[in-house]
């Protein structure tokens, strides 16, 4: 049976490898678009957003065959545990969720690191709401940068080299900061078709959304 995605409402490129490209994914995959989640609605919140939209969008999901559900965005984290309370079948609403697991399998001194979309936006609000340490290391990518201005839609010089050197600053900015990082998260489900630039920039593993994905899977497929 196929995955569900709850989509956030927005118009912008996305590469192989985003969450909301069809051919990033191996196996059959569902969108739906919450409408009226847009990024500047969804990301600054500092209270679980839309909840009865994001409610409704899933029950949508599980009526078309979805048998468990994840998001679009990672800063849904604060709609984890209403989501799952609400609806039929398995919701994992963000990579963050990740993070306590992850942290288990690190050496002692080590700690894992998260890249963001906008770290001034991400919260221990958020960790508390993944069961996180809110000490977790963050770093974002440049703030008006070009892929915050993509993924805002505004105009810029966008592509997939721009935003893949962003994403890699962030993670050597990461490091440079906190130079104890064992691994990397990426919470921003856009970041995925970035994922070896980083890897192959710092030398460390890098989770992302589909990590998530592969776990939520292997869990429900019968």
């Amino acid at each position: 049976m196929p995955l569900g995605v709850l989509m956030l409402d927005t118009r912008f490129a996305r590469f192989v490898g985003d969450i909301g490209n069809p051919e990033s994914y191996r196996e059959p995959v569902l969108f739906e678009v919450v409408r009226g989640a847009t990024v500047d609605r969804v990301v600054p919140a500092k209270a679980p957003p839309l909840i009865d939209d994001f409610v409704a969008a899933g029950e949508r999901l599980v009526a078309r065959g979805a048998n468990a559900i994840t998001t679009g965005c990672g800063f849904l984290v604060l709609n984890q545990a209403r989501l799952a309370a609400r609806l039929s079948v398995p919701v994992a609403t963000s990579a963050l969720l990740l993070l306590p697991s992850l942290l288990l399998l690190l050496p002692q001194h080590k700690r894992i690191g998260v890249l963001t979309f906008s770290a001034p936006d991400l919260t221990p609000a958020h960790f508390a709401a993944a069961g996180a340490p809110a000490d977790t290391p963050v770093e974002g990518v440049q703030q008006d940068g070009v892929f915050q201005n993509a993924i805002y839609e505004r105009p810029c010089d966008d592509s997939v080299a721009a935003r893949e050197a962003e994403v890699v600053a962030a993670a050597q900015r990461l490091l440079v900061r906190h130079p104890d990082i064992g691994a990397i998260l990426f919470e921003c489900t856009n970041f995925p078709p970035h994922r070896p630039a980083v890897e192959k920039a710092t030398g460390l593993p890098v989770y992302d959304v589909f990590t998530l994905i592969g776990m939520l899977r292997s869990a429900t497929n019968d």
